[in-house]
């Protein structure tokens, strides 16, 4: 059961990997950027791109996966 969760976290993970890099790539994410850039020079503020959280999730959730699968059982 821990292995079938393991991977299942490693694929759901590699793909937000996938679709937050695709994203950032294409000319919706290109317009994020630049909106959140001019946003943070009008206000200051700390905005971040909604493609940076899928490619941080995935990195998370992957990461999770991998410390499942690399546990040895006690």
């Amino acid at each position: 059961m821990n292995k079938f969760i393991a991977i299942l976290l490693i694929v759901v993970g590699a793909a937000l990997l996938i679709k937050g890099v695709s994203r950032k790539d294409s000319l919706a994410g290109g317009a994020a950027e630049v909106g959140t850039s001019v946003a943070n020079k009008v206000d200051g503020g700390g905005r971040i791109p909604a493609h940076y959280y899928y490619i941080i999730g995935g990195v998370v959730l992957m990461a999770g996966g991998i410390g499942v699968l690399a546990r040895r059982p006690l």
